[in-house]
């Protein structure tokens, strides 16, 4: 399997999953700080959201302007579980675009990220693994909430 592929899909199935999981909560559990220090569902959201987007700038050769200094937090307008699906589906097709916007050759071309010179294949496994990780945290949330179901297809 070429590299744009293979990081599509894995980018693609991790965004798939994290959907899943996300549909699977309650209202009640987007807004809700569990013990009252956790992050909430819709931060969790947001920052998937905000990092996959300075990375596609990254891949897209733009420039980022700032990376998240402290624990993102959901601006109010981006609260419940509507609003939280649907800024999570906006910014799953913008990044899904933005691999699809890469040739085979870009994928292992140098380039800068925040953390020093790396490629765009690495950038698109970092968003891989950074969903997967917050998908665990919704799957904490979930049993918190006394579902301890599958709800992957």
């Amino acid at each position: 399997m070429e590299l744009k592929a293979h990081a599509r899909k894995e980018l693609a199935d991790a965004l798939g999953v994290f959907e899943q999981d996300l549909e699977a909560l309650p209202e009640e559990a987007f807004d809700h700080a569990f013990g009252g220090k956790s992050r909430t569902v819709c931060d969790i959201v947001h920052e998937i959201v905000l990092v996959n987007d300075k990375i596609c700038q990254l891949l897209r050769g733009e420039t980022v302007d700032s990376w998240p200094e402290s624990w993102v937090v959901a601006p109010d307008e981006l609260r419940g579980k509507e609003a939280s699906m649907a800024a999570f589906r906006a910014g799953r097709d913008r990044a899904l675009a933005t691999v699809d916007s890469l040739s085979e050759a870009q994928m292992l071309e140098p380039m800068p990220s925040q953390n020093g010179e790396t490629n765009r294949f690495r950038r698109c496994q970092f968003m891989t693994l950074h969903i997967w990780y917050h998908s665990g945290q919704l799957n904490f949330i979930q049993t918190l909430l006394g579902d301890d179901g599958w709800h992957w297809s």
